[in-house]
C-alpha cells in the first residue's frame, strides 16, 4: 500500500530562531543554511511573521522586508513561504485598526509570502474574520488556526475537545475564507490523546480534502508522540525544524521525526542523508551563537506553566541580563494561578507574555500587588473575549490599578478609535524625521513604533549574543577590574569604591521584547545616569 505523503514545513528560520534565540539571527549568518535546506529538497518554509518581524528591527538593525525578499530569491519562485500573524494584532503585540491589518497582508504578499497562518490567542473567532478576509483578498493562502494547550494540573475550564469543536464551528459559521486549518500548540503541552481526538473531530467537521496541519513544540517532551497521533487521526502536514534550532523549546528535529516514522504508513518525502548534510551546514553557520541552556531542554516544569518556546527563551534571557534568573522557577510556579484566574486564553503570543509578566510581578512584588498592563487589559476585555470568565477579584484589581473600565466592545472597534494606532499618525511621525513615506516604512513604523522610527532613521543597534563577543566582553571586564584594583581613577581611589558592597549595579539592555517592568517592591530601582556625557539606564538592587 502506498504511503501517505506528509507535507513538512521547516520552521527553523522563524519559530526555530524565535524559540532558541529570541529571533536574533543575522541574515548573512543563516543564508548558507537556507541554501543547504533547498539542496536537501525542502520546499515549504516558515520565514517570517511573529517575533521575526519585530526582532530584526529591534535587535539586528535589519529591514525585515529586505530579509524576506532575499529569502525568496534563494528558495525560488515555487517554494511555499509562510508567515505567522496574530489576527487583529498582525505582527505586533497590540491590536491594529483595519487599515493596518489590510496593509499587513498587502506588504507580506509583495515581499514573497505565499501563506499566512492566522491565529487568535483567545480563540475569539471575531478577531479572525477581517484579518482572514484581507489575507485572501490580497492573493495569499489563509491558514486559519485553532490554538491548543493543556491546562496546568488541577485546572479545569476550556481547552478540551468540545471547546475546540465549538471554536472550529464558529470559524465555519462565520464564513471566514481559508485554504487550510492548523491546530497550534505553542507550549507543547497538549496531550497526544487530546491531539488525536481533536484532529479526528476536525476531519469529520471540515469539507473533504481540507488540508489539516499540526504545530507543536518539544518543550514538554511529547511533541513526536503528538505528531504521530495527529497523523494517525488524519492530519496532512506537520512542522519540523533542523539542528541546531530544533528540539527543546522549538519543533522536533526533522531527522528525529524521520526516524520515528520508520515502518509507518507515512512518508515525509525527505532524504535523511541530505537532511543530515543540511544540519551540518546549519550548525556550522550558528556555531558562534550563544544557545541558552533552557532552549535545548525538555522541562517537567512546562506542564505546570504552560510556557511556549519563543516566550520562554526571550524571558529567561531578559532575566539572565537582569541578574534575576534564579527567580525563574518561582515565576513558572506562579503561572498556574495566573492562567486559571486570567480566563484560560491559550499560552501563545501575546497572551503568553501577559501570563509571564503577571507571574513575574507576583513573584517580585507580591501576589496580585501589581497587575501587569497586558494581563490587566486582557481580563478587562480589550483583546477580545476570554474562553471563560476571568476571576472577578482580579478583574476588580485590574480596573483599579489600570484605571480602565471593563469592555465588551470589539478590539477592532477600539483600535479604530485610537488615533495613535492609525496610519495617518505614523505618517506624521515619519515626516517629522524626514523618512520616506513608503508603504514598507509606514508598516514598520506602525508595527514597531518608536523603535521602528529609530531603525528607519539609521539609529538601529545590533544586539546579538555571540560566544566570541561575550568572551571579549568578559576579558575586557577582567582587564578593567585588574586595572581598577591596581590603579586609580585620578584621585587615588578605585572605581569600585564608589559602589557600596551591598549594592549591585547592572546595565539594562534596551528594548527587551516583552520584558516585565521591574517593580520597586522587588528592592530594584531603575536610574538614568550620565557618565562623561554619555547616558546609561542602570538597575540598582539591594542585596541585603
Amino acid at each position: 500500500m502506498a504511503k501517505k505523503l506528509i507535507d513538512v514545513m521547516d520552521t527553523s528560520f522563524r519559530d526555530g530562531f524565535q524559540s532558541v534565540f529570541g529571533g536574533r539571527v543575522l541574515l548573512q549568518d543563516f543564508l548558507p543554511a537556507l541554501e543547504a535546506a533547498v539542496a536537501a529538497g525542502i520546499t515549504h518554509f516558515e520565514f517570517g511573521g511573529g517575533a521575526r518581524f519585530q526582532a530584526p528591527v529591534f535587535y539586528l538593525n535589519e529591514n525585515p522586508f529586505e530579509m524576506m525578499d532575499k529569502f525568496r530569491s534563494v528558495v525560488g519562485p515555487e517554494a511555499n513561504l509562510q508567515t505567522l500573524a496574530r489576527g487583529v494584532n498582525t505582527v505586533a503585540l497590540d491590536t491594529s485598526p483595519k487599515e493596518v491589518i489590510d496593509l499587513h497582508a498587502k506588504m507580506f504578499k509583495k515581499h514573497g509570502t505565499t501563506t499566512i497562518r492566522n491565529f487568535d490567542a483567545l480563540n475569539d473567532v471575531n478577531n479572525l474574520i477581517f484579518s482572514g478576509e484581507c489575507i485572501v483578498r490580497h492573493g495569499l493562502r489563509h491558514e486559519v488556526v485553532v490554538t491548543l494547550m493543556d491546562l496546568p494540573p488541577g485546572c479545569t475550564g476550556a481547552h478540551d475537545v468540545a471547546f475546540y469543536k465549538k471554536t472550529l464551528k464558529q470559524i465555519l459559521d462565520a464564513g471566514i475564507p481559508f485554504h487550510s486549518v492548523c491546530f497550534k500548540d505553542a507550549s507543547g503541552t497538549a496531550s497526544p490523546r487530546k491531539v488525536y481526538e481533536t484532529i479526528k473531530m476536525a476531519r469529520k467537521m471540515l469539507p473533504e480534502g481540507t488540508h489539516i496541519r499540526m504545530h507543536t513544540h518539544e518543550t514538554a517532551g511529547v511533541s513526536v508522540s503528538s505528531y504521530i497521533a495527529a497523523l494517525e487521526a488524519g492530519a496532512d502536514g506537520i512542522d519540523l525544524a533542523a539542528a541546531p534550532v530544533s528540539g527543546g523549546t522549538s519543533q522536533p528535529d526533522i531527522i528525529i521525526m524521520l526516524h520515528a516514522l520508520k515502518g509507518s504508513e507515512f512518508d515525509l518525502g525527505l532524504d535523511i542523508e541530505k537532511i543530515r548534510e543540511y544540519e551540518e551546514v546549519f550548525t556550522e553557520c550558528l556555531k558562534d551563537y550563544f544557545i541558552p541552556p533552557e532552549a535545548v531542554q525538555v522541562s517537567p516544569m512546562i506542564p505546570f506553566s504552560p510556557m511556549p518556546g519563543g516566550a520562554l527563551t526571550a524571558n529567561t534571557q531578559m532575566m539572565r541580563d537582569f541578574k534575576v534568573l534564579d527567580k525563574f522557577p518561582q515565576v513558572i510556579k506562579e503561572m498556574r494561578e495566573v492562567v486559571e484566574k486570567g480566563g484560560f486564553g491559550t499560552s501563545v503570543t501575546p497572551v503568553s507574555q501577559f501570563y509571564f509578566q503577571q507571574a513575574y510581578n507576583n513573584v517580585m512584588a507580591g501576589k496580585w500587588k501589581q497587575i501587569a498592563e497586558g494581563y490587566g487589559k486582557m481580563v478587562l476585555g480589550y483583546f477580545g473575549k476570554t474562553p471563560v470568565e476571568p476571576d472577578a477579584e482580579v478583574v476588580k484589581l485590574a480596573e483599579e490599578q489600570l484605571k480602565l473600565p471593563r469592555t465588551t466592545e470589539s478590539p477592532l472597534v477600539l483600535a479604530e478609535r485610537d488615533e495613535k494606532k492609525s496610519i495617518a499618525y505614523w505618517k506624521e511621525q515619519l515626516q517629522k524625521e524626514n523618512i520616506e513615506l513608503t508603504e514598507e516604512n509606514i508598516f514598520i513604523a506602525v508595527s514597531c513604533q518608536t523603535k521602528g522610527i529609530a531603525f528607519l532613521k539609521g539609529d538601529g543597534k545590533v544586539n546579538v549574543r555571540k560566544i566570541s563577543e561575550e568572551k571579549k566582553k568578559e576579558e575586557a571586564k577582567v582587564a578593567q577590574a585588574n586595572g581598577s584594583n591596581n590603579g586609580n581613577n585620578g584621585n587615588g581611589s578605585s572605581k569600585q569604591d564608589y559602589i557600596p558592597s551591598n549594592v549591585q549595579v547592572t546595565s539594562i539592555p534596551p528594548g527587551f521584547l516583552g520584558a516585565p517592568n521591574m517593580n520597586p517592591a522587588s528592592a530594584v530601582t531603575n536610574y538614568k545616569i550620565t557618565v562623561e556625557g554619555q547616558s546609561f539606564n542602570v538597575q540598582v538592587q539591594n542585596l541585603n
